[in-house]
């Protein structure tokens, strides 16, 4: 027989790259290691898409996320898509105001008012529906 069954006769096979190179890897530096880790981890990103556009697997970018948490990957500079962090700074002052207890968190264009009594994981809800709601 010299016929195979669920292949095309067309003589199509698909797109197919070719790396050049000794290895045919992709080699990366660090500076784009950390921009498409950083672009996983804003929100509503979806990891699966941005290995596809980046031609990675999932595990290639979940790996470079959990270097990037860690440090190991420095934040990309003039990147608008990596994660902002501001400084926080905590008032000792024994004059306090009337809101004794309570932190204010600005989200875009929501203020968010938290007491002291709120658990870190209604916290983390709150943050999570501001930021999408935003």
């Amino acid at each position: 027989m010299d016929a195979q069954m669920g292949v095309s006769k067309e003589g199509y096979a698909g797109r197919i790259e070719v790396l050049a190179g000794p290895t045919g890897r992709r080699r990366r530096s660090e500076a784009e290691k950390a921009r498409i880790a950083a672009e996983s981890l804003t929100p509503n990103a979806i990891v699966a898409d941005i290995a596809r556009q980046y031609g990675a697997t999932r595990w290639q970018i979940y790996d470079g996320r959990r270097h990037f948490r860690r440090g190991l990957l420095a934040a990309p500079k003039d990147d608008v898509a990596s994660p902002a962090f501001v400084p926080l700074s905590v008032d000792d002052d024994p004059h306090r105001t009337p809101h004794d207890g309570i932190v204010e968190v600005a989200i875009g264009d929501i203020l968010i008012r938290v007491g002291r009594d709120v658990g870190e994981a209604h916290l983390a809800r709150i943050f999570r529906a501001a930021r999408a709601a935003s």
